[in-house]
């Protein structure tokens, strides 16, 4: 028996496919949003500092988008499992396109900063809510489908969104980068209004009035204070100053403030039986490893590509991308290789796969040539392809209609909360190394900046290298990790429900 075999009965469908392609439309514009406003801003920041100033803040331009996003995802899946796909996914789309709207009127860095906050606040509600209308609409065999088409909404705008925004910055003006999301925006909200129909439920009604809105307040406290004190630790202020400490410990008493208020809500926004059951923990735990071992390709290889070995920057961006490229190609794949072996299998096979890859990134000779680490990227992107896929699909499988939204929203959790952790401990450890290999206190913008100015003589390469080696082997093993939580705590076949 494998795991595309029912073993509990779920109920009909709740969701009308009458229309699905149009709700399938409506629901890549709307990744769309979300995936490119992650890339497309990057390219023009040397333009938006220029015209409102900033310099000494504009990373809170991302910081505060990722915050909000991320400390949001558990709050969008309780209320889209109470109240429903639909209304979540509207009231969250406004709220983005708002924030949106807001982001291009910004008069000065401050007021920016805060209209991406609002918008994360929105796009909180779009990333959850997209995956999980994604399984609402698909039964298990053809989930494989549509996930793939949300993998390549990402990978097309991994590698478009640099392009545009630079584009739009120099030709036109960087308030189009926000501004550009309004059409976008509208179409998908209707097509969603019109095309998506999710019938009355009983249960609907009796819990509308125990939303658990002091918890929601608590979780939305607590992994902001956590989530700034890893993004701004070592950067903003030392990590063992008064500021991270004191950070630090508000988030560890807002954690105990939230397992209380929890406990005792009568419908938790984070519920207990997430951690309780062994499949929902392991893939969540699997997962949040997923993204502290990105961290490495995403934020390291660039300047690595660009330092070591001497590329430009699209030459550089190019090594990174093509990842994007086998990593759709491989988890639209996925399906015949999880319906022979199983989710729990086909992830180990992809995630023992990766962690090879990533170990064997310190191998390559120095400086080397363009196509290894190309090569290496290509190859990483299948792997985790392989592995990524069968664990949203399976876990969602798992589960019925009203526990849909709670699980992909704390599967995506795991997953934010993990890249922040990882480029907080990666930062880390890169200075770390820098500081032992050069000595003082160097670390590795001061030096990427200084090789760019020319300043810089060869054994600085070496060090970044060393550097950006270290940080691979950490990701290597962070993917040995998800290895073994797969092993040890996953089960061999996932319990999946049968559906009508």
């Amino acid at each position: 028996m494998d795991d595309t075999k029912p073993a509990i009965r779920e109920p009909a469908r709740h969701v009308s496919t009458n229309r699905r392609g149009a709700v399938v439309a409506a629901l890549m514009l709307a990744m769309a949003l979300a995936a490119l406003d992650a890339t497309i801003v990057s390219t023009a920041v040397p333009q938006i500092v220029g015209d409102l100033g900033g310099f000494s803040v504009f990373s809170w331009l991302f910081s505060g988008y990722l915050l909000a996003v991320t400390v949001t995802l558990p709050v969008y899946g309780k209320l889209s499992d109470t109240f429903g796909r639909k209304p979540v996914l509207i009231a969250g789309s406004v709220v983005f396109l708002l924030g949106s709207l807001l982001c291009a009127v910004a008069w000065n860095m401050g007021a920016l900063i805060a209209f991406r906050i609002v918008q994360g606040l929105g796009g909180g509600a779009l990333q959850g809510t997209v995956q999980t209308l994604a399984a609402d609409l698909y039964p298990l065999e053809e989930r494989p489908k549509i996930q793939a088409k949300l993998s390549t909404v990402w990978a097309v705008a991994a590698v478009a969104g640099p392009g545009i925004g630079g584009v739009l910055a120099a030709y036109a003006d960087w308030r189009w980068i926000f501004l550009v999301n309004l059409p976008i925006g509208a179409v998908a909200l209707w097509l969603i209004v019109r095309h998506l129909h999710e019938p009355r439920r009983a249960e609907t009604t009796s819990t509308r009035a125990r939303v658990d809105w002091v918890g929601a307040l608590a979780v939305f406290a607590c992994g902001g204070v956590l989530l700034t004190a890893l993004v701004q630790g070592g950067v903003a202020w030392a990590w063992l100053s008064w500021p991270s400490l004191g950070l630090f410990g508000t988030g560890l008493a807002l954690v105990a403030a939230v397992v209380l208020i929890e406990r005792r809500a009568a419908e938790p926004i984070i519920p207990g039986w997430v951690w309780r059951r062994r499949t929902i923990a392991a893939v969540n735990l699997a997962l949040g490893a997923l993204g502290l071992l990105m961290v490495a390709p995403t934020v390291f290889l660039p300047t690595y590509a660009q330092s070591v070995l001497g590329l430009t920057p699209v030459a550089a961006g190019f090594v990174l991308s093509v990842w994007t490229l086998s990593w759709p190609v491989s988890a639209a794949l996925s399906q015949h290789v999880y319906r022979r072996i199983g989710f729990r299998n086909t992830a180990m096979l992809g995630i023992g796969t990766a962690a090879l890859i990533l170990f064997a990134f310190p191998f390559l000779p120095y400086p080397g040539a363009a196509w290894q680490p190309t090569l290496l990227m290509l190859l990483l992107g299948a792997a985790l392809g392989l592995f990524q896929l069968p664990l949203i699909v399976g876990v969602q499988s798992t589960v019925g209609w009203a526990e849909r939204g709670t699980t992909t929203a704390s599967v995506l959790f795991c997953r934010q909360t993990g890249q922040t952790v990882g480029a907080a401990v990666f930062g880390a450890v890169a200075n770390g190394v820098l500081a032992a290999r050069l000595g003082g206190a160097s670390d590795l913008d001061s030096v990427t900046r200084a090789l760019d100015a020319g300043a810089a003589p060869e054994t600085t390469r070496a060090a970044i290298a060393d550097a950006v080696h270290t940080v691979y082997v950490g990701a290597g093993c962070a993917a040995a990790l998800a290895f073994v939580v797969l092993l040890v705590l996953a089960p061999r076949r996932f319990p999946v429900l049968e559906e009508q």
